[in-house]
């Protein structure tokens, strides 16, 4: 690494720190993932040279898919056949949602591609990944999803707040020992063998499919300390953020306004969807449609269990959205590609 990569890598990561520190001291759930992103998304946008290696990247992305596979659990694998309506429900919302918020972006001026991978909710640093490799515009499809999943989570307590009547409850961070960490030595293994099949998103889908099947046997299962998850959330934060070169402060409250009307679209939209599963299963209202609101696994995961809303039900639904995501976006990139869409390639 060159004396000059070395410095904007260093920027990168301690400016991501001191943002990861601000956005603790809010209380946001995935504080050093969206602190890290916000605080080098400022400054690029101010010229900053700002970088995070592709190879870094992708190592802690794998690490990242371990994590997500890992939520597999025996436990949860038993309820999934309690919930087929729901899940069917959920993957037609989302469905919806994503072209309702497509349809709005495109009249923000979005190309085809970039609109829909903007929209597109979960799965947010595979969905950039996608929409570039489609010709779509990296640093529009990441903006919105960030901004996305900050509304969403900024929104969503107040929101069920006003519904119940009260305070919500804080959550606190339990105390998890690190277990099965051998599984990271598997991350150069899975990378490669990702690569040559030929997965989407590769470094994240190869360790997540391998930590899932581990999981779903109760075999293995990867659990970080809390500093470890932080470590991770703190470098793909910043990883995300520093690609923001040259946004200006007007450009920036543009995408913030046209992600807003986005994201209470998507809203919007679920929330009728959440309202069907509460009407057809008798899954309480706040619990269906935090199952199916537009946040990061992570974000609404945390969410469940500050407001004590059926943790499981919801990871569940959110997990199932993340795979069908990461299962569906590169066919329908193909399909884009193969109509000669504008922005693919």
């Amino acid at each position: 690494m060159g004396r000059v990569a070395g410095g904007a890598l260093f920027r990168s990561l301690g400016i991501g720190a001191l943002g990861g520190l601000l956005f603790q001291l809010t209380g946001l759930p995935l504080a050093w993932m969206l602190g890290p992103l916000v605080a080098n998304l400022l400054v690029s946008a101010r010229g900053v040279d700002v970088r995070i290696p592709e190879g870094l990247r992708e190592a802690f992305l794998g690490v990242l898919g371990l994590v997500l596979g890992s939520q597999v659990t025996p436990q949860l694998a038993e309820r999934v056949l309690d919930w087929p309506l729901s899940a069917a429900l959920l993957l037609v919302g989302v469905a919806v949602s994503t072209a309702a918020a497509a349809a709005w972006y495109r009249r923000c001026g979005f190309d085809p591609v970039s609109a829909w991978y903007a929209s597109a909710p979960g799965a947010m640093t595979a969905m950039i990944l996608m929409g570039e490799k489609c010709g779509g515009d990296p640093q529009r499809i990441a903006i919105a999803q960030s901004l996305r999943i900050i509304l969403v989570v900024l929104w969503l307590p107040p929101l069920f707040w006003l519904w119940e009547g009260g305070a919500a409850a804080q959550a606190e961070e339990a105390a998890v020992a690190s277990a099965h960490l051998w599984m990271l030595l598997m991350l150069p293994l899975l990378l490669m063998l990702g690569n040559r099949l030929r997965l989407p998103s590769a470094s994240l889908l190869a360790p997540l499919l391998f930590a899932a099947v581990l999981s779903g046997f109760d075999i293995a299962s990867l659990q970080l300390p809390g500093w470890g998850m932080n470590v991770m959330l703190w470098v793909l934060g910043s990883a995300i953020g520093s690609r923001f070169q040259g946004l200006s402060r007007a450009r920036l409250g543009r995408y913030l306004l046209e992600a807003g009307v986005a994201t209470l679209l998507a809203l919007a939209v679920l929330a009728l969807f959440a309202e069907a599963i509460h009407r057809l299963i008798g899954v309480p209202r706040d619990v269906a449609l935090l199952a199916l609101a537009p946040g990061g696994i992570g974000e609404m995961a945390i969410l469940a269990v500050a407001l004590d809303i059926d943790p499981v039900f919801v990871a569940f639904h959110h997990l199932l959205r993340m795979v069908a995501l990461m299962v569906f976006a590169p066919f329908w990139a193909r399909y884009l590609i193969s109509r000669g869409v504008p922005g693919s390639r």
